[in-house]
């Protein structure tokens, strides 16, 4: 993976241009470039398929759970604790089983 030292004016790129990926880390402040993959020929299988899925079922229920503020209050203030975003906790919670809701 080739590495990009950066004009300060454009520090931080991340997105896409062309057939090139630029990734930004926060942590370590430095931005990387990748050729974008190719997955025209891949064949994905069944178990996969279901985790797609399971996966986009998660974000349909946390995205609901943003438009009930006194819920989403209670996933913000467990990821403050645990120095999280209350996005991730929430989607934990989800494939756990959702032992957060079912505590409220």
């Amino acid at each position: 993976m080739a590495k990009v030292i950066l004009n300060p004016a454009i520090d931080g790129l991340s997105g896409k241009m062309g057939d090139v990926v630029y990734r930004y880390n926060k942590k370590t402040g430095k931005t990387s470039t990748s050729k974008i993959p190719d997955m025209t020929r891949v064949k994905w299988s069944k178990a996969q398929k279901a985790q797609r899925r399971r996966f986009k079922q998660a974000v349909a229920h946390v995205q609901s759970l943003k438009t009930k503020p006194a819920v989403w209050a209670v996933y913000q203030k467990v990821a403050r604790r645990k120095h999280k975003r209350a996005w991730d906790v929430a989607m934990k919670d989800y494939f756990q089983g959702s032992k957060l809701i079912a505590n409220m």
